[in-house]
């Protein structure tokens, strides 16, 4: 079964086994046809009325993209487009019908069961003030899943708007059964800030951090994509011969971060490798077919990347 690989850009190897798997067909994408029966049993789980729910499936898993709320940015060149003259990003936005004023992204997470497991991708901003969020809990309650029906926490990076559901507003732990995973990198950096000490003692008797690459649990592996921050991972669910690829940051906006993989992000920690593993990771996206889902790009964020006119676009899952 071939994985996704790292995209640690800055090593030769490690490209060549980026296009080394181009040539190879496209498999069954994940499906957003009809609903996939509730994810907990039937007196537990409330009708799905909510709008913050999109069910999908990954082969026979079932899953669903959880909103929690929304960014807003100023489109000032010094957040997505970081010295690029404002003219250029405006042609990108307004190609992709999006205002010229502000950059929108979404938060959102991702919950799939596989067997006896409940899986949560990222948690969302919580009630940070950067952000127009915190839905996160009401989105998972209208999936039918308790935040202690959770088994696992897949965490792509330490950043607040991934990591702010994880506790409550006093500190506490939300999801008390779930394994925390997230890279060792990723942990080590998150373990050495001081701003971080009530996160860290809130999760870590539940944390896993797990060796960049490796296969987390049976059928999620976690995928190296360098430079948002020092140990940033998408993930591969696969079941059978579909495929997803959660993406975390390796892209933020649906237009500029895609089309324009090369123009500078503030947020990326390492610039210039970030960009690199961002054009390598769309590349192999694009060319093996994969379903892809980001939890920035306009809600329910399921989609593909495709070339176009020398570049990439976005083109969601109708």
């Amino acid at each position: 079964m071939r994985r996704f690989t790292s995209t640690r850009a800055v090593l030769p190897i490690a490209l060549a086994a980026l296009l080394a798997g181009c040539a190879e067909p496209a498999s069954p994408p994940a499906t957003v046809d009809a609903p996939p029966p509730p994810m907990a049993t039937a007196d537990t789980a409330p009708a799905d009325t909510s709008t913050d729910v999109h069910r999908f499936t990954i082969g026979r898993l079932d899953a669903a993209v959880l909103r929690d709320g929304d960014i807003r940015v100023p489109n000032d060149g010094k957040t997505l487009a970081v010295g690029v003259p404002k003219p250029e990003v405006d042609a990108v936005l307004t190609q992709a019908g999006e205002p010229t004023d502000t950059v929108h992204l979404a938060v959102q997470a991702m919950l799939v069961r596989s067997g006896d497991r409940v899986l949560l991708f990222d948690t969302g901003a919580g009630d940070a003030d950067f952000a127009d969020a915190g839905r996160l809990p009401a989105s998972l309650r209208a999936a039918g899943v308790e935040p202690a029906q959770v088994t696992d926490i897949f965490i792509s990076h330490a950043h607040p708007d991934h990591v702010g559901g994880l506790t409550d507003g006093a500190g506490q732990a939300v999801f008390a059964n779930a394994t925390v995973h997230l890279s060792a990198p990723e942990w080590q950096a998150v373990q050495a800030a001081p701003a971080n000490a009530a996160l860290v003692a809130a999760i870590s008797p539940r944390v896993d951090a797990f060796a960049p690459g490796a296969e987390i649990v049976p059928g999620v592996t976690a995928v190296a994509v360098d430079g948002h921050t020092p140990g940033h991972s998408a993930f591969e669910i696969v079941d059978g011969d579909a495929r997803l690829l959660y993406i975390g940051d390796a892209a933020h906006h649906f237009a500029v971060s895609v089309q324009r993989p090369q123009w500078t992000i503030a947020f990326d920690g390492d610039a210039p490798v970030a960009e690199a593993s961002r054009e390598a990771l769309l590349a192999r996206i694009a060319d093996s077919g994969v379903t892809v889902a980001s939890p920035h790009f306009p809600y329910p964020g399921l989609g593909r990347i495709v070339r176009r006119d020398g570049t990439f676009v976005w083109a969601p899952l109708q």
